[in-house]
């Protein structure tokens, strides 16, 4: 098969020109140079390519080259004093320049599979064979960086068409067996370009699907890409679609996208914006948020297994526990006390960590609730007693179990105005040394 060489190349050069920083159009243009010297053709590849075509922004460089990556990846980082990381088992390498740029380097290879879900065996081969490996045909295309003909676009399977056409398809017929993951891949692209997933395609994901194949993947890797899924601007389409290819029964066979879910994802959507808006410097995991509202209807038990099973980082699995385990009694807490007082908004919301105060706000559709939320987190959640353990003990106080009592019954009476000053809060703590 003969590529499809873009023969408006000038066009695509000022296409890269005005679509890309400066800072990356010169270093594209430095790497062509530098292949041209060493007798090498170097090749912008993946989703910088795909979204450079779309109009969309994508900061990521990767390079194929025909012939020694490695060796290319390090004359590269001995020509502009950068630092550079090869992956020989993969045959790729990091290169890190002074400014902190970043791209990654790559021999142009093929891969096979010893078997599905494995991680590739690979060798060098062509540019075609390297774009072969690709997931769908929108991301095996390449502009070629040599000088002479600097901005050429390389499509030998019609990706540059199924962009116009807006078609998510795979090369080749065994492309979910050999790497599963493509299944959440597939439905990722769908949803964040709007694009529809060719029948043919749509055909092998849902085979795959139905071959319990997603299963031999390992958590991390299952993890990683729903995430992925969970991170994109709508995720409650994404979780839709996953439904209609029976993919949620891999995180867990009670897992089922009922008339409850549905509205829950949508209703954290608008939360998320609240939040966003209301305190813009307090950035939060939204991939997150959509997990715990994605677990929302399984039990504790269920919840922690799978967690396990994706392996989730420890911080990750920590927030998803204390939302499991406090947002519905923070809840019931909220909605059954119309003026509550600081202190008591306070404990109710102290161990939740912000996604899910994010969960609460979405499930109680309450603009109380919301307000109540908002003073915690602008107010109540920074306030301290001015007293400590040893101004306790200066006053006499024998050090013991009734440090915490007083030092928590302190932050009560600040939340609430009982106490204003330091010397107000030594004469409460006198009374209750008292008691």
């Amino acid at each position: 098969m003969k590529p499809v060489i873009s023969q408006d190349r000038h066009t695509l050069r000022a296409l890269m020109r005005r679509r890309l920083s400066a800072k990356i159009f010169n270093r594209l243009q430095e790497i062509g140079r530098l292949a041209d010297a060493g007798g090498v053709s170097a090749y912008l590849v993946g989703g910088l390519v795909r979204d450079l075509l779309l109009g969309y922004t994508n900061l990521d460089v990767d390079i194929a080259v025909e012939g020694d990556g490695m060796a290319f990846a390090r004359r590269l980082a001995d020509r502009y004093g950068a630092g550079v990381k090869v992956f020989d088992r993969f045959a790729t390498a990091l290169v890190v320049f002074p400014d902190g740029f970043k791209l990654d380097v790559a021999t142009a290879r093929c891969e096979s599979y010893a078997h599905p879900t494995a991680l590739p065996t690979v060798e060098p081969s062509s540019i075609k064979d390297d774009l072969y490996r690709r997931d769908f045909t929108i991301n095996a295309l390449a502009l070629r960086l040599n000088a002479t003909p600097f901005g050429e676009l390389v499509d030998f399977y019609g990706g540059r068409h199924d962009l116009s056409a807006k078609i998510i398809r795979v090369l080749h017929a065994r492309s979910f067996v050999d790497d599963p993951t493509r299944v959440f891949r597939a439905i990722r692209f769908e949803q964040r370009f709007g694009f529809r997933i060719e029948t043919h395609t749509l055909t092998l994901l849902k085979k795959a699907a139905a071959s319990d194949l997603v299963r031999r993947l390992s958590g991390p890797r299952l993890r990683n890409e729903v995430m992925r899924l969970l991170s994109e601007q709508a995720p409650a389409r994404a979780v839709r679609r996953m439904a209609e290819c029976d993919l949620l029964r891999f995180l867990h066979t009670g897992l089922a996208l009922t008339a409850h879910l549905t509205g829950l994802l949508s209703d954290l959507g608008k939360s998320l914006a609240w939040w966003t808006k209301r305190f813009p410097r307090r950035p939060l995991d939204r991939a997150l948020v959509y997990f715990i509202g994605l677990m929302d209807e399984l039990s504790a038990s269920a919840t922690h297994a799978v967690v396990k099973q994706l392996a989730l980082p420890g911080d990750q699995a920590n927030k998803i526990s204390l939302a499991k385990k406090h947002v519905a009694p923070a809840l019931r807490s909220l909605a059954r006390q119309r003026s509550p007082q600081p202190s008591e908004t306070y404990r109710t919301l102290a161990d939740l960590p912000d996604e899910g105060l994010v969960l609460l706000v979405a499930k109680a559709r309450s603009t109380d609730i919301a307000r109540l939320v908002s003073a915690y987190v602008t107010t109540q959640q920074h306030v301290r007693p001015s007293l400590n353990g040893a101004d306790l003990k200066a006053l006499g106080l024998k050090p013991g179990p009734i440090y915490k009592k007083i030092l928590d019954r302190l932050l009560e009476a600040r939340l609430d105005g009982e106490v204003k000053t330091r010397a107000d809060e030594r004469e409460l703590v006198k009374k209750l040394a008292k008691v």
